[in-house]
């Protein structure tokens, strides 16, 4: 499966920023994106983590890395996004 392909079928699918947590498995990687939003009762601006899997073809991205994700149809069991850009 070829990473142009998927992305180009997909047409208006949700683009994300993170960082890399983890590039131990094969053709995976794990990214951690933040979100900064506004608690409804206490008015207070909360940071929420989210961690997706990624596929990345050959294990280019390292772990730090700052990147964006594209979502794309389901790969695997929990991996429905794609490596966008380093």
């Amino acid at each position: 499966m070829s990473t142009e392909i998927s992305m180009q079928e997909n047409g208006n699918g949700r683009v994300l920023k993170g960082t890399v947590v983890a590039s131990k498995m094969q053709d995976t990687i794990t990214v951690a994106v933040e979100r900064y939003t506004k608690h409804k009762k206490y008015k207070k601006f909360v940071r929420s983590t989210k961690k997706y899997l990624v596929h990345d073809q050959g294990n280019t991205a390292e772990v730090g890395a700052k990147v964006e994700i594209i979502e794309t149809k389901p790969i695997s069991r929990r991996k429905r996004f794609v490596l966008l850009s380093k």
